[in-house]
Formats: C-alpha cells, structure tokens, sequence
C-alpha cells in the first residue's frame, strides 16, 4: 500500500500545470488558448518571455525528479531480502514514478487533463536516476537551442543522446541496471515518435524557432 501511495504522489507531483499557473499569475491568461495551447515551457518562453519560461522547466523538472527521489528513498529503506509483487526490483519502481510524474504532466486532471509533452519532467526523472548522462544531454541540448534556436530539433537530439549517455555510464558501474537502461531507449523512442510533426515540419523547413511573441493571438479552433 505504501508504494502505491508513493506512486499516486508521483502522478499528483507531475500533474502541478506550473505553466498554466504562471501564465494565469503573471498574464492572466489561459495558456491552452494562446501560442501553440501547450502547456509547456517552451509556450510559457514563447508567450510570457525568457526569464518565466527557464523557470517553468525548471520547476517542470523538478516535479520529476521529486518523484523518482521520493521512490528511491522508499526503495532504499526497504529490508535487503525483502519481496516485491513479480519481483518487480527497486529500480523498476524508481522508474514507474518517473513515468507517472511524465503522464500527470502530460495529462493533468488539474486541467481538464491538458499537459505539455513531458520532456522536462522526464529529464528531471533522470536527474536522480542518471545525474552524468542527463548533463551530457543537457549540454547536447543546450548546444542546439543556441545554434538553431528551435526547441523540438534539440528535444529529438537529447532524446538520441541520453541513452546512449545512459549506456556508456550503466556499464562503467559494477551493479549495471539493465533496467534503466532498457526504460531509457525505450522512454526516448517514445519522446521521437512523440515528436513526429515536428520532424516532418523540420523536413519541410517550416518548424517554429524559438522566440518570443508578445501579443500573440489565440490559435484556431480545432
């Protein structure tokens, strides 16, 4: 039952929209209906500016990694032979609080279940579960934003580069989790097929670069 509460907390913490909270606090403004109508970071960087959107994807991160700490600070008090259902090990729990942080993000019951596309909260996950390999993408990403300041090309870099990061570190460790490792190629792929409008608009050269409009207007109507 603990761990079920754990996992709950999980979702609740990625389920927090600080994008449609600081929109609405700073602008007043409903984000779903302005710039892309994602709550994300990047919309929060498009619509309200540079300083709110660094700090939405900081706070963005931190809900994922507030629940894979919480996970891990169950997993490590737990006593050395004790059982799990399906020998599920304790990494595995780690990373279903990652993934439930990402889903609440992604579909928030706090707004109508809206939500961004998790990418920030998945990289505040693997700052508990893999420090090293997360900055190496973070250094990746950082590089493209600045370079060709388009958000969706440098998510789909980091997405390539952090199992392979993940990887190279797993395996410099003597318990090598093939676990996290497994959950990382198959959490990017997941990020890149996510992603598949953009690299088709990156194809056709029409993606967005990242600026910011200030007084955009809301989008169509679906």
């Amino acid at each position: 039952m603990q761990i079920i509460a754990y996992l709950v907390v999980a979702f609740l913490l990625g389920a927090i929209p600080f994008s449609f909270i600081i929109a609405r606090a700073v602008k007043g403004i409903d984000l779903r209906h302005h710039g892309s109508g994602n709550l994300g970071a990047t919309n929060v960087f498009r619509t309200l500016g540079p300083r709110w959107g660094v700090g939405c994807m900081l706070l963005d991160m931190a809900k994922g990694a507030a629940a894979v700490a919480l996970m891990t600070s169950l997993v490590n008090n737990w006593p050395p032979h004790m059982t799990t259902p399906f020998h599920i090990t304790p990494d595995l729990f780690r990373i279903f609080a990652g993934v439930l942080a990402a889903l609440g993000h992604t579909f928030s019951p706090f707004v109508s279940f809206h939500g961004g596309k998790g990418v920030a909260t998945t990289g505040g996950a693997f700052a508990v579960l893999e420090p090293w390999a997360l900055l190496v993408t973070v250094v990746a990403f950082g590089t493209v934003v600045a370079v060709k300041r388009i958000v969706s090309l440098a998510s789909i870099v980091a997405a390539c580069v952090l199992p392979l990061g993940v990887l190279f570190f797993e395996w410099r460790h003597a318990d090598t989790s093939k676990t996290i490792i497994t959950f990382t190629f198959l959490m990017c792929g997941l990020v890149i097929w996510k992603h598949r409008a953009n690299l088709a608009r990156l194809r056709a050269g029409t993606e967005t670069t990242l600026r910011h409009h200030k007084d955009d207007a809301p989008p169509p109507a679906q």
